[in-house]
C-alpha cells in the first residue's frame, strides 16, 4: 500500500491546529507574527497546540524577519526551551552574507535539537547556489525536508527547478523530501505529483478569509481531496 502524501497547514494558535487537523492536515508548522513570514512561538503556545491536536507538529526556530541567523545563542536557547517543552520536530535556514549556507549558526542551532527531525525551509529559495546548499547541509544530523518553491518568488517561477530537483532524488544532497510551499496552487499538484512530489506546504491557501481570520478545515479538506486524488 502506498503512504499518502504529506499535507503540512500552517498554524498560529490552537483554533488553527484543530481546524487544520479536522481538514486531513498531517503536519502543523507553527509559526507567530506572519507579517515577519513566520517566527518562533511561545513555549506557552507550543503546549496549548500540542494539547489540543495529535499529528505532528514543526515549530519554527527564526528570531527575526530575513534570513541572517541573528543571535544564534538566543536561538539556542529557544531551540532547548521548546525541547524541554516537548517539542521534537523544528524548522529552520540560516544564509550567510554571501547567500551561501551560514552553517555555524545551523550547526548551532541543530546541536541543541537532540537529533530530531528537521526542516531547512525557504532559505534555500534565497541561496546563491542551491546544488551546493543542498551538498553542505547533507550530512547534518534529523535534516529530513526541504520546503521550497523552486523560487523566490513562489512555485510558478520554481516550478522547472522543482522537477529537476524531484527527478535527482536519492542522489547526494538530494536525499531529503521535498516539501513544496510558496505560492502552491491546486493547478500545480498534477505536475508535482507526477514528478514523484509527495509532500505540500499551505499558509494562505488554508485561509479563505485572509492571516486575520482562523484556518478553515474546509479548505484545507479541499486540498486533503487534491492531493490525495
Amino acid at each position: 500500500m502506498s503512504k499518502r502524501a504529506v499535507l503540512e497547514v500552517i498554524a498560529l494558535d490552537a483554533e488553527d491546529a484543530v481546524a487544520a487537523q479536522a481538514g486531513g492536515a498531517d503536519r502543523l508548522e507553527l509559526v507567530t507574527d506572519m507579517a515577519a513570514d513566520g517566527l518562533t512561538p511561545s513555549r506557552e503556545t507550543f503546549a496549548e497546540i500540542r494539547a489540543a491536536v495529535d499529528i505532528s507538529l514543526r515549530v519554527m526556530l527564526r528570531l527575526a524577519d530575513g534570513f541572517a541567523a541573528g543571535d544564534v545563542d538566543a536561538l539556542v536557547r529557544r531551540a532547548r526551551e521548546l525541547r524541554s517543552a516537548g517539542a521534537d520536530e523544528f524548522v529552520l535556514g540560516f544564509l550567510d552574507e554571501t547567500g551561501g549556507p551560514d552553517l555555524a549558526a545551523v550547526e548551532a542551532v541543530v546541536g541543541a535539537l537532540d537529533g530530531c527531525r528537521w526542516t531547512f525551509h525557504r532559505a534555500v529559495d534565497r541561496t546563491s547556489d542551491r546544488d551546493a546548499l543542498r551538498k553542505q547541509l547533507a550530512d547534518l544530523p534529523g535534516l529530513d525536508t526541504y520546503l521550497t518553491a523552486g523560487a523566490a518568488s513562489g512555485v510558478d517561477d520554481g516550478l522547472p527547478t522543482l522537477l529537476a530537483e524531484a527527478a535527482r532524488s536519492g542522489e547526494q544532497g538530494y536525499e531529503q523530501q521535498i516539501l513544496v510551499g510558496g505560492g502552491l496552487r491546486l493547478d500545480h499538484l498534477p505536475r508535482l505529483k507526477a514528478a514523484g512530489v509527495d509532500a505540500f506546504h499551505i499558509g494562505g491557501a488554508s485561509r479563505p478569509d485572509g492571516w486575520s481570520a482562523p484556518v478553515s478545515a474546509e479548505a484545507v479538506a479541499r486540498w486533503r481531496a487534491a492531493v490525495d486524488a
